[in-house]
């Protein structure tokens, strides 16, 4: 397949917003796809390289982004491939030049279009609609399969590339060998949030309430002496996490697929803040130096497999009677049913007190959705909120191409009246309010720089925030963590936004 024809669809599918529509842009192409080309163009429709991270910065990039550009589409998806290849095989003396040169000759040979394409996929930045749902609807369309069946096998594969190749070439027999093995990781369920613990009981009823730890989500594998864990991405980091092993080792159950959160506590038992129980992953040095200084200690809330028996078909009630006879009871998460909000409130402050990030309340009868967001799952959590004046902002791209959207927030220096960044965040606009603030910020800019637009700052946002960490990304060495845009406060000025001391308070009481 012409690597045109793909960029083609997938501006396709970022410019409509109807899901039949993706669904049979997605589904025609895979069909005029080879069998050898299906799982590659399932890999770049998510916008993944089948190599992972293969040594092209941005550096490199924005070098070689101005090399001169083909006039007729003649790369394949193939080609790009063997050259992504090559680039990923490349080591040693002189590497980095080599992977240029041959990054550049692919360049050369792409269109403007091709070329816009490719930067956006070695970056990560490629968000074109493509999200995995409509992707596996599409999926199903092209290989003739019940949807639920190609649901189930992306679930079990951690990934839709591998069971579109099987699907395309085999069929519904094709699918079956995607089953839930121990040491073979598969995509975590994740949850939508709920405005608060009324709207969350409501919504689901007598409920599951369990202490949601602002923890690392780990998927801990067993079998006998056998252990593997694994990160919210699928990475194995079993060696990071030597206490988490000997933890799993002591576990009665001889095979186990156990879904829970790893948190660093300080000694009177409360949580550390999230980025110190990070310090811990990714390391390859100092481990058991680490794992002594800073001992990192898991909960459990829930187990997709004991002792030969598949489980994700079977309810959260059911799953947590299993976890509670697989594990010992000190290494559950908090956790209590009842259909009572007050009851409910009284445990989400409970939570809260003991220094947790909320509470994430579950509907008893939900199976396990892996890599969804289930509507059956939600989580209710503490948020502040402060007025923030925006810096800059920058144009979309995919369902937002065209807007001014991914906002630069920054907070008020009360010693020369100046405004500290603080961070980024696109979440919580409408399409209404990306309207709006498009042709207000257009009528503040100042400057450009590259894709970010400079404004006068002059417009203040209510943003909703769960935490400020340290970072060293921004000048106050604060950012925000999960901030999105609630309101714009056309009642308040630039001189009645939030101040950096208050910033820095709300971060002290966070430590707390």
């Amino acid at each position: 397949m012409r690597l045109a024809h793909l960029v083609n669809v997938s501006r396709q599918v970022a410019g409509t917003r109807s899901r039949l529509k993706k669904r049979a842009y997605l589904s025609e192409c895979l069909r005029e796809a080879t069998t050898e080309e299906v799982a590659l163009i399932v890999h770049y429709l998510t916008g993944n390289l089948p190599q992972g991270r293969i040594g092209l910065g941005p550096a490199m990039i924005k070098d070689l982004a101005e090399v001169g550009t083909a006039k007729d589409a003649t790369l394949t998806v193939g080609e790009v491939d063997s050259t992504f290849q090559r680039i990923a095989e490349t080591g040693g003396k002189g590497s980095q030049q080599q992977r240029r040169d041959q990054l550049g000759r692919m360049f050369k040979r792409a269109t403007m279009d091709e070329r816009e394409f490719l930067i956006r996929l070695i970056l990560g930045e490629l968000r074109q609609g493509a999200l995995e749902g409509v992707l596996v609807e599409g999926i199903a369309d092209a290989a003739n399969v019940p949807v639920r069946d190609i649901r189930r096998a992306v679930m079990l594969a951690g990934g839709p590339a591998n069971v579109a190749d099987f699907a395309m070439r085999e069929g519904l027999p094709g699918i079956a060998r995607f089953r839930l093995e121990p040491l073979s990781p598969t995509k975590p369920m994740l949850a939508q949030p709920a405005e608060d613990m009324e709207d969350a009981m409501e919504s689901l009823g007598e409920a599951a309430l369990e202490y949601k730890l602002d923890g690392a989500r780990v998927q801990i594998h067993k079998v006998g002496r056998d252990i593997k864990i694994f990160s919210r991405r699928l990475n194995d980091i079993t060696e990071s996490l030597p206490e988490i092993v000997d933890t799993t080792l002591s576990f009665p159950a001889h095979s186990l697929i156990l879904d829970g959160e790893v948190v660093a506590l300080r000694k009177d038992g409360r949580p550390h803040p999230f980025q110190v129980t990070m310090r811990r992953f990714g390391r390859k040095s100092d481990v058991a130096k680490m794992s002594k200084e800073l001992p990192l200690f898991v909960f459990l809330f829930d187990c997709l497999y004991r002792d030969g028996d598949d489980l994700i078909d079977l309810s959260v009630r059911d799953r947590f009677d299993n976890l509670k006879d697989g594990v010992q009871s000190d290494y559950l998460v908090p956790r209590t049913v009842t259909n009572d909000t007050e009851i409910a409130k009284a445990f989400l402050i409970q939570a809260l007190t003991e220094g947790h990030e909320g509470v994430m309340a579950k509907s008893l009868e939900s199976l396990y959705s892996a890599g969804s967001r289930g509507a059956e799952w939600l989580k209710v959590k503490q948020s502040h909120t402060l007025d923030l004046v925006v810096l800059a902002a920058e144009w979309g791209s995919g369902r937002r191409k065209g807007w001014l959207s991914n906002l630069h927030l920054g907070a008020r220096d009360t010693k020369d009246g100046s405004f500290v960044m603080l961070g980024k965040t696109f979440k919580g606009l409408t399409d209404k309010m990306l309207e709006w603030q498009t042709k207000r910020l257009l009528e503040l800019e100042i400057g450009r720089e590259g894709n970010v637009v400079h404004v006068r700052p002059e417009l203040v946002a209510e943003i909703a925030v769960n935490e400020i960490q340290t970072s060293s990304q921004y000048p106050a060495g604060m950012a925000l963590r999960f901030a999105r845009v609630k309101r714009y406060r056309g009642d308040k000025s630039p001189s009645d936004a939030d101040t950096i001391d208050t910033v820095r308070e709300l971060k002290v009481q966070s430590l707390k």
